[in-house]
């Protein structure tokens, strides 16, 4: 089984509001769940952004992104930036790693701040801990 397929997204695609406007991104469920932590950015007066981060080390009993991607986090973050992707129709913020904590959460959305022009200053997360998500169950079980 081949994982999802992840495209990248350019910065200046995304709404203009991203780097202008009080951003608040707020996960679905915590933040501990795993390496995939749904959510969504907001900003007043505009409309809601799927967007989800994405930890892409993970990889039992498979991996969660191909090769290549997989290595695009890492180069995108061993130079200060983070990876910004389309998987499954949503925004992805695609980082090196298996799962999330507070402090990951908030260096990646600094991150998607400075790539769309905005100031990390102007970021807020509203963090759901969450229970720690067992490890994934193999295929076919």
């Amino acid at each position: 089984m081949q994982p999802p397929e992840i495209s990248v997204v350019d910065p200046f695609d995304l709404p203009e509001w991203l780097g202008t406007e009080e951003v608040t991104w707020t996960p679905e469920e915590g933040v501990r769940t795993g390496h995939l932590v749904a959510g969504a950015l907001s900003a007043t007066g505009h409309e809601t952004l799927p967007c989800d981060l994405l930890a892409v080390d993970e990889a039992y009993p498979a991996p969660v992104v191909a090769d290549a991607p997989r290595a695009q986090a890492h180069q995108a973050w061993q130079h200060g930036q983070v990876m910004l992707g389309r998987r499954d129709g949503r925004l992805v913020l695609a980082v090196p790693g298996t799962r999330f904590g507070p402090d990951l959460v908030l260096r990646t959305l600094a991150r998607l701040a400075r790539a769309v022009g905005g100031s990390p200053d102007r970021y807020a997360a509203y963090l759901r801990i969450g229970a720690e998500a067992p490890r994934r169950p193999s295929p076919g079980r």
